[in-house]
This record gives structure tokens, sequence and C-alpha cells, in this order.
């Protein structure tokens, strides 16, 4: 599994078009998408019990919060 850190990149990096020329948006916009897709995942892992996977993601939307 890649570091929270490298998870948290790569979330903002989809989320922001990097990569792709037909979808860009803000840096903002692109923050606030990827604490929504970490925060389902959270979500989940929470309701189905899945601590690794809790713990795992709490710290990606660290990352998140504090590099973008």
């Amino acid at each position: 599994m890649i570091s929270p850190k490298e998870k948290a990149v790569e979330l903002f990096d989809s989320m922001s078009g990097i990569g792709d020329e037909n979808h860009h948006c803000t840096t903002y916009v692109a923050k606030q998408c990827a604490l929504i897709a970490a925060n389902e995942v959270l979500q989940y892992s929470k309701a189905h019990g899945f601590i690794g996977l809790t713990e795992y993601y709490e710290e990606v939307k660290k990352q998140i919060i504090g590099t973008f």
C-alpha cells in the first residue's frame, strides 16, 4: 500500500485533472473533491469495522488538508 501522503497526492491529482487536457479545476475544488472521496471511504470503513483502512484514510485526509 502506498503512503497516506502519496494517496493524498494521487486523489488530488485525479480530481484536479492533471494530465487531462479536457478537465481542469481550481486547487480549492480539487481539494474539496479529494476530501469528499476520502470521507466516503472513511464512512464505509467505519461502518464495516475496517480499522486499518479507517486509520489509513484518516491520515490521507490530514495530508490532503495540510498539503493542498
